[in-house]
């Protein structure tokens, strides 16, 4: 395993969600990353976020790790989910509410659906 993957694969096992993506969750600096970001952001998830952009070696190994080609890159109990229009879709369709309770990871149910409201 490269550097780079075994980096990935340690935070991908340490953190109970990880968003792979370019720029932070205070500063996202692309538009797919963003969405992803104010997705978890609003419906508070604590995550960590990896920036992609900081590290060369880390943006691509994330390709090969997920064998996904496009960042952001979410990432819930070491399980790849998918990107920003899968999250987007699994927002609105409330399996990834569904993904956080069978996870145990904590989120603002009252957000969340306010989010699907608001996309009716």
């Amino acid at each position: 395993m490269t550097d780079a993957k075994q980096k990935i694969d340690e935070t991908v096992k340490a953190n109970d969600v990880v968003l792979y993506m370019k720029g932070t969750k205070s500063m996202p600096q692309c538009g797919f990353s963003s969405k992803v970001a104010g997705v978890l952001n609003y419906m508070g998830v604590d995550y960590a976020d990896v920036n992609v952009l900081a590290d060369e070696t880390i943006r691509q190994g994330i390709k090969e790790y997920s064998d996904w080609p496009t960042i952001p890159q979410l990432y819930v109990k070491g399980e790849f989910v998918g990107g920003c229009d899968i999250i987007t879709e699994m927002t609105l369709s409330g399996e990834l509410d569904q993904l956080f309770d069978e996870n145990g990871v904590s989120y603002d149910k009252d957000a969340a659906e306010k989010i699907r409201e608001a996309n009716a």
